[in-house]
């Protein structure tokens, strides 16, 4: 014998969801507000994405297959200089924030996952699929940057294209699905009085707490990893609130150089006899040919300063710190490139990590802040921060910035 679906006893029931919570006008408040931050989420991503300017350099490029997804790329700017800071910091700290409205918003819904028959029309079907698109997609994307944020690294294959492709297929559920629920939720919303629909319970149970006391604890939640977030992108005393951001608690060391970093010199395989006085030397190519030049040559070419930050993909930034080194504009010059700074490839001494080699645009390179940074804060660069030296650039990635270079390719990429 079949069980029967009705049954009280089987989630297939609508009396086997008890909450008094749910009901429309408690799954429309959700809604808005994930309505809201998931389309900045989403736009964020995507400058993200733009600002490692994919289309250089297939070294740049984590995701190659993607086609017409990549058609809004732009050449990104130089300023404001925190503008990678800013959308970074953005793009991770509302996703953190969003997640109790997101699991809210789920357990507000769950019953209609169970809903049968699975499919009354094609047009309900297609409605089923969508929302499958939509919650799978949503906790993918949301555990897939809370792990990268973590530095845990457990799901197969590249964080890059996993986030990314995941984010178009979520997204592009998550408009169908606000086209279709957007107009209503804004009709529960005005309503004084509950609507009766299919997530309100036939026999609920005794309410121990109201809608608007619920919306508060998920508000509260939110609040709290706000809190325990934020503080890893605005950096100093208050980098120590963000307990649960990475890097988070005091800065590492003491002195000019102790500021935030992602990997140690040790992680990337660098030997110290690579980079002493006498062993090291940075191999220039340009369009008049090659020129290798010591720390202490570097250190006699005119030195410039510029005040910029560190910014990295899962969201923590520096303050700004004080770099000292060469222009990237007039090593540019020394191999044929006096007027024109082309792009430039930059290869690391680091052993391993998708972004050992780099490319700059062409803006990047000729602009006065981008530079060869020998020096940060009045002292030379700790081995950590890619002594002997590392690039420095307004508004990039800090995988763009970077350190223990070894060789730069000046040319159109």
């Amino acid at each position: 014998m079949r069980d029967d679906p009705r049954d009280p006893r089987l989630p297939t029931s609508p009396g086997f969801w008890r909450s008094p919570l749910r009901g429309p006008w408690f799954t429309s408040v959700l809604g808005l507000v994930l309505l809201a931050g998931i389309t900045v989420l989403f736009v964020t991503g995507l400058l993200s994405y733009a600002a490692y300017n994919p289309n250089l350099s297939p070294v740049n490029d984590k995701t190659p297959d993607k086609g017409i997804l990549g058609f809004y790329l732009f050449a990104w700017p130089t300023d404001p200089h925190w503008l990678y800071r800013l959308n970074q910091g953005v793009h991770v700290t509302l996703g953190i924030t969003l997640i109790p409205v997101l699991l809210a918003k789920l357990w507000s819904v769950v019953p209609r996952l169970f809903t049968l028959p699975p499919a009354r029309s094609l047009a309900h079907a297609l409605e089923r699929v969508s929302l499958l698109l939509l919650v799978g997609g949503g906790l993918f994307e949301f555990v897939t940057g809370v792990l990268n944020v973590q530095l845990d690294y457990v799901f197969p294959g590249s964080f890059y294209p996993l986030h990314f492709y995941g984010a178009w297929v979520f997204f592009a559920a998550f408009v169908a699905h606000a086209l279709l629920k957007t107009p209503t939720a804004l009709r529960n919303l005005r309503r004084l009085r509950e609507e009766k629909d299919d997530l309100v319970s036939p026999r609920p149970a005794e309410p121990t707490v109201s809608r608007r006391g619920a919306l508060w604890f998920v508000g509260g939640g939110s609040l709290l990893l706000f809190a325990t977030t934020v503080g890893q992108n605005l950096g100093g005393p208050l980098r120590r609130t963000a307990l649960l951001a990475p890097h988070g608690g005091g800065e590492p060391g003491s002195g000019p150089n102790g500021f935030q970093i992602n990997k140690t010199a040790a992680y990337a395989g660098i030997d110290t006899a690579e980079t002493a006085e006498d062993t090291w030397r940075l191999v220039v190519t340009g369009r008049t040919g090659t020129i290798r030049l010591s720390r202490a040559r570097l250190a006699e070419l005119p030195l410039y300063s510029s005040a910029l930050p560190i910014a990295c993909v899962e969201g923590w930034s520096t303050p700004d710190q004080w770099w000292r080194g060469v222009r990237l504009r007039d090593l540019a010059a020394l191999v044929g490139y006096e007027d024109d700074p082309p792009d430039v490839f930059v290869e690391s001494l680091q052993r391993h990590g998708a972004f050992r080699k780099a490319a700059l645009r062409a803006n990047q390179v000729a602009d006065p802040r981008s530079l060869l940074a020998l020096y940060v804060n009045g002292e030379e660069l700790s081995p950590d921060h890619g002594h002997p030296a590392r690039i420095i650039v307004p508004a990039a990635p800090g995988v763009l910035n970077t350190k223990w270079v070894a060789r730069m390719t000046f040319g159109d990429l």
